[in-house]
């Protein structure tokens, strides 16, 4: 994992690791990391972080992905920890309560993955190619593609689904 910057990003710092849940690892270590960075830094800079950490993180994954020799391998988790601190963004300070509800939703998603989550995950791992820079890039949005949808629903079950019960 120490071996190059890009392979610890992609891993999660060692959390993707994990013998038991790597993607569930990797989204408690978002967690940890997104509130610590937003005790001390301000809106513009965690939108900043996410802008970067996407870019990044595509390249990141790609490439290892790419070493790895898998599409899509269960320890590559910069995906989960950019979703997860991108869902934290979006609805904003809350309760802890919320945040864990929001956590449990998300690992249902990322891990069920039903549609379309399951359709983008498919997509990608079908056309994945990373003979060149482009399509290490491309393949790595892949990679990061599922969570940022299963991000998106659980942002939208979070936020609109209780103002119908309000």
């Amino acid at each position: 994992m120490l071996g190059s910057i890009h392979r610890t990003i992609a891993l999660g710092f060692g959390s993707g690791l994990s013998r038991f849940a790597p993607g569930t690892a990797g989204t408690l270590l978002a967690w940890v990391l997104y509130l610590a960075i937003q005790s001390v830094s301000s809106n513009t800079v965690i939108v900043l972080l996410l802008i970067f950490g996407l870019i990044y993180g595509c390249w990141a994954c790609g490439i290892c992905s790419k070493e790895l020799g898998l599409p899509d391998h269960g320890s590559i988790v910069w995906d989960e920890i950019i979703a997860f601190w991108l869902i934290l963004f979006c609805i904003g300070p809350t309760s802890f309560a919320i945040q864990a509800i929001a956590f449990a939703v998300f690992r249902f998603l990322d891990a069920m993955k039903p549609w379309p989550i399951s359709w983008v995950d498919r997509y990608f791992k079908k056309n994945a190619q990373t003979n060149s820079t482009q399509g290490v890039i491309w393949h790595g949005f892949g990679i990061m593609a599922d969570d940022l949808v299963a991000a998106l629903f659980t942002i939208i079950l979070i936020l609109i689904i209780p103002n119908w019960f309000a």
